[in-house]
Formats: structure tokens, sequence, C-alpha cells
């Protein structure tokens, strides 16, 4: 074919129309079940997205999953529309996402709390049992009565994780303390329903637990309720919860799912994210609506478990990896 002047212009013209278009290709999340403003996991989610569109300018398109059957509908209709990365906030995503990335092989994928093992990509997970040890730590050296409780959101793996971090912190600031645990059910309603969570947590301040930690989604509003009306402590998780209930919350068990998702708009990259105290992807609260209850001596031992994690003195077991806390 021979090649004119007009021929090599066109060429550039569509050239740069494509790469305008993949400059231009608009990022995309999928909150799951709970939504955008559960105060926990998907809230923080919502935090991160929105710094970057504060910070860019840029806009997003975004999709609230309602029930367990529109996860390969919704990420398939935001790859149809060409968006990317499509970022899926939650383990449960997992395969619907591995469907469709398959399905896409030249779209981004990002997914928070799972890995999935394909080259378009990005898994996102934290060492969540890190900075639960803290909070486990912060429970004991709070409690007046050597009884701290846990309650789960669904009984699955990862909030076992939670459990078993909080457990081994619990036990390290004092091997005698007692810990009461409870799941509040084996579906995902087990995120929403802060009815039972209250109940759960009454039941643990009847056996004498006095700071109880939940990992449970919107659930643990109703125990944060149930701690504020009986006097006594809660810890938050994933978001800083302090506000929740002033006075009342102990900390709260950050997870900087915000910080992972704003890098991923930032700087995609495929491949598995490990987020742990050292990275910065997990950690404690400390703010206005608490710093009555950290006292100097509490934060001192606490920063120091802290240290002694990052350094490698202190390894945390990981009950998803190391046949830890077996329940």
């Amino acid at each position: 074919m021979k090649l004119t002047l007009s021929t090599l212009a066109g060429a550039a013209l569509a050239l740069a129309a494509s790469s305008a278009a993949i400059a231009q290709a608009t990022p995309a999340v999928i909150f799951d079940m709970g939504g955008k403003f559960d105060k926990s996991f998907n809230e923080s989610a919502y935090r991160g997205v929105e710094r970057w569109k504060a910070e860019t300018g840029g806009k997003y398109l975004e999709f609230e999953i309602s029930n367990e059957t529109q996860r390969v509908q919704a990420i398939r209709r935001m790859a149809e529309r060409g968006a990317s990365p499509i970022i899926s906030i939650g383990f449960a995503q997992a395969s619907a996402l591995e469907q469709v990335a398959k399905e896409f092989p030249k779209t981004k994928f990002a997914i928070v709390d799972m890995v999935v093992n394909q080259p378009n990509v990005q898994s996102l997970v934290f060492k969540e049992h890190e900075g639960s040890f803290l909070v486990g730590a912060m429970a004991t050296l709070s409690s007046k009565t050597g009884k701290v409780g846990f309650v789960g959101g669904m009984d699955i793996p990862l909030i076992r994780k939670f459990q078993c971090g909080y457990e081994q912190g619990a036990k390290a600031a004092n091997a005698k303390t007692e810990v009461f645990s409870n799941m509040t059910g084996t579906t995902a309603t087990a995120w929403n329903d802060p009815t039972r969570g209250g109940e759960l947590a009454k039941a643990q301040f009847a056996k004498g637990v006095d700071v109880v930690f939940a990992a449970a989604g919107g659930t643990g509003t109703g125990v944060y309720q149930a701690a504020k009306d009986a006097g006594k402590l809660a810890i938050g998780v994933d978001s800083n919860q302090n506000h929740i209930q002033p006075g009342t919350m102990l900390t709260s068990m950050v997870k900087r799912v915000d910080v992972a998702v704003y890098n991923v708009l930032k700087d995609w990259k495929a491949g598995v994210s490990v987020l742990g105290l050292k990275e910065g992807g997990v950690d404690y609260a400390v703010d206005q609506h608490n710093a009555k209850l950290i006292t100097p001596a509490l934060k001192t031992k606490v920063e120091a478990y802290k240290a002694d994690i990052i350094a490698g003195k202190i390894k945390v077991a990981d009950y998803m990896a190391d046949n830890a806390c077996k329940y």
C-alpha cells in the first residue's frame, strides 16, 4: 500500500484519539452489600475514591450491590462501558471479578480483601491480624475484669483472622485474660444486623466482659450502642469509628481501605499488594473522641508492641496462613 501524507495524517489522528480514550478512561467502583455509607469497610473505600476525585477533578462510575446475584452483571456492565480500572470492594466479589477479568483481558481490575490471580488484576490484601493484635492488647490493658469480647460479622476465614489477632494481643498483654467470641451469622446479612450485634454484646457483658471489639460491618453499630448503654468500652473496625459513640469507643482498628483504593486510582499495578503495620495499611486510631481513654502509659505499651511487630520481634500468627487459632 502506498503511504501518502494524508494517510499518515489520518493514522496519526486515529492513534491520538485512541491514546486520548485510554488516558481518559473512567474508573469504576463496585461497593458491596452494606453500601458505601456503612460507616465501615465500604465507606472507607468511598473516602479513598472521593479523595482521588477531589485531587484530580476526575469522575468515576459506581454501583452498590444490594444482592449477591448482581455482582457479575455490575462488573461486566462497567467493563462494557469502557471503565478502567474497575475496583471491586470486598472478598465476596472475587469469583465474579475473575470471570469478567477473563472476558476483558485489556481492562484493568482491582479487588480489595482477596487475591485474584489474573494478569489484569491488582489484589489488595491486609494484615488485619497485626492491627487486631494491637487493639487486643489495648482491650486487656483497659479492662478491669480481665474479660474482653469479640463480635464478628459473617463467619468466614477473614473475620477469624481478626479474631485470632485480637486474642493474641489480649493474651500477650496478660496471659490470664479471658476472651469471649461470637459470630453474627453465616450469610451476608450478618454484615448489617445491628440488633443481633447488640444482643451478642449484651450476652458477653453479662459474662463480665467490659471491652468488646466488633469486626462486623454495619452490625457493629449495635455493638457500640449496647456498650454505651451498659457503660462498657467498644472497639471499632476498618474506618475510624471513634466518633460513633464518643467516650465509649476505646479505639478503632483502622484498615486503610481508603489508602489502598486511592493508590490503585493513582497508580494501578497488576499483582498482589499486602498492607500491614509497616506499610501503614492497618493501625489503631487516636483522636479527640477517645483521647481521654488513651493514657500515656497505655499508648507507650501499645507503641512498643507496634514497633516490635514492625521490626519482626513479634510475629503475629495469621489464621489464614499459619494454621493458628483453629476454631
